[in-house]
């Protein structure tokens, strides 16, 4: 069975930071690209931030760009997203996604709320 769970959202000031983890289970993480995509209520889902399987690629939201980086530890079967000076805008829920390297197949997380208020 194939998991993805997020953790590490929470409510944090302005301009505080955060640690996103996403863990993989009954996958062979090393074959899949991951994302982090964010979504608030009303709105479409939007990505954030990629990374290769091997963390050769990566890119991010023009949003985001200074503030974000993504990174994974394809031994522990993680993916990370450290977030600093996190503004109100980056409210959101925080979504994980891999998707395999030579194919369409992908799986989600099940999302973590991040809250940026004072």
């Amino acid at each position: 069975q194939v998991q993805l769970v997020e953790s590490g959202g929470g409510l944090v000031q302005p301009g505080g930071s955060l640690r996103l983890s996403c863990a993989a289970s009954g996958i062979i993480f090393s074959r899949y690209n991951v994302g982090w995509f964010r979504q608030v209520p009303g709105k479409e889902r939007e990505i954030v931030a990629t990374i290769s399987w091997n963390s050769g690629t990566i890119n991010y939201a023009d949003s985001v760009k200074g503030r974000i980086t993504i990174s994974r530890d394809n031994a522990k079967n993680t993916a990370a997203l450290q977030m600093n000076s996190l503004k109100p805008d980056d409210t959101a829920v925080y979504y994980c996604k891999a998707e395999y390297r030579w194919g369409s197949q992908s799986y989600w997380g099940q999302g973590t709320q991040v809250t940026v208020s004072s």
